[in-house]
Formats: C-alpha cells, structure tokens, sequence
C-alpha cells in the first residue's frame, strides 16, 4: 500500500501528467481539493473507488480516511492542484504518514506560474532582462511569512516575481514593490489559468489593482511582477549563435 502525492497541474485536465493520470486509475481511494482540482481528473479512477473531496476536510480527518485505505491495504491517490512541492500543504501530511509509518511517495505536476507563462507566451528569464524567477507569497491568516523574506526584500533583486495565493493583498503588494521597480512596470494577475473561465488581466503596478478590482478577481489568481513581462527588450542567448560551441555543437573546420 502506497500514498501518493500527485500534482494535478493548474485545472485544465489534459495537463495533468502521464505517470499521475495514470496511478489515479489504478487506486482504491482517491481524495482530492476539489475546490481545485477539476472533477474530471479524479473520474479516472476505477469505477468503485472511494473519492472524497478533502475541501470541507481537516487534517486529521485527511489523514485518517489514509489511514483506513492502510489498514485495508488500499493504494490512495492523493491528488492536489499544481505542483505539490508549492504550497501544496503535503509536508504536514508527510510528517503524519512517517508517525505513522504509511509509505507514500510523490509525482510532480504543472506549476500555475508555468501554465501561466505559457498563457502568456512569455519567458520568464528572458536574457538580458531577467535571469531569477522567484516564487513567493504574502501572508494571510493560514500562513506567515519567514523573517527576510518580505517582498521589498526580494524586490531589490529586480527578479521575475511570481507571487501565490495573495490577490487579496495585491494593494499592499503594489506600494511594497512600486520604490523597486517602478509605475510603468509590467504586471500581470492570471485567474484560474487552463479553466474554462480562464482571465489574464495585463497592466503595469500603475493600473494593476484597478483593472483586477474592475473584473471582480477575489480568489484563485496568480501575480507577476517584472520587466520579462513585456517580451521586449532582450538578448538573443548564445545558446545557439553560430560562434557558440560546446561538446554537442563542435567547432566546425573552415571550408
């Protein structure tokens, strides 16, 4: 009997992965976010499966449906939105499964900040622009935020800023990070990217607030902040200049 953690992607349910797709339809138990995670997803699992939407749940009553699914020798697909691995509130989980010796093990899915690029078409690190992304967030009454890394910190580096689960602080974030990187910069807030409902919301710090109030976004959103955003302004990379060798590319000898 296994637990397994598996990462959803961002909703849209062809971007889940091929190994997650595939341990949901062969577990016993399936509990899932469903505020989040699409119902599609988890109808891929077997047809008498036990699926049960963790939403309304809390840990410990999380932890006990995995521990019956144990007790009867039942595989458990644990299925969170993302990528687990990002404020996917597995690691109390974990530390529950190892007191009680449960195994479990974890599959990775699409980041919302990378389903939100590729909404976007955008690259985040474009040369000579950005070459850091970071990935934070703000803190809320579910979570605060470690000493030294407050957003005016992190601004200073001048990074691509992905920031989670904040877009009801998203005025407090403005004026924190406007002294670094100025009115006119990009920014974007992405509502539920990959859903059918999906809105990108494009503007700079100057006007990002108004336009995000304007289309009612209160919950399930994504902020980017930074200069990569305009898709201007860069460098080729040398990655493939005919004048770039390395062992796959070789210097080629003269005619």
């Amino acid at each position: 009997m296994t637990v397994h953690f598996i990462g959803a992607g961002p909703g849209a349910p062809d971007l889940i992965t091929v190994r997650g797709l595939r341990l949901i339809e062969r577990c016993a138990v399936c509990l899932y976010a469903g505020s989040l995670v699409p119902r599609e997803i988890v109808a891929a699992a077997p047809p008498r499966a036990r699926v049960i939407d963790t939403a309304p749940l809390t840990l410990d009553e999380i932890v006990t449906e995995i521990a019956a699914a144990h007790r009867q020798g039942h595989d458990v697909a644990r299925v969170h939105s993302g990528d687990p691995s990002l404020y996917g509130a597995i690691a109390e989980q974990i530390r529950r499964l190892d007191t009680l010796g449960i195994p479990y093990d974890v599959t990775p899915g699409v980041p919302a900040f990378a389903a939100t690029a590729a909404a976007l078409r955008l690259e985040l690190t474009l040369p000579g622009v950005a070459q850091t992304v970071i990935l934070t967030r703000t803190a809320t009454r579910s979570s605060t935020i470690p000493e030294g890394e407050s957003l005016d910190r992190l601004a200073a580096s001048g990074a691509t800023l992905t920031i989670h689960l904040s877009i009801t602080n998203l005025a407090r974030i403005v004026r924190q990070l406007l002294p670094c990187y100025g009115p006119d910069c990009p920014a974007v807030v992405a509502y539920r990217v990959s859903w059918p409902d999906q809105q990108l919301i494009r503007g700079t710090l100057a006007d990002i607030r108004e336009q995000a109030k304007r289309a009612g976004i209160t919950r399930t959103a994504l902020i980017l902040v930074g200069r990569a955003l305009a898709g201007e302004g860069g460098i080729d990379s040398r990655l493939y200049a005919a004048d770039h060798h390395h062992l796959m590319r070789p210097r080629r000898s003269a005619p």
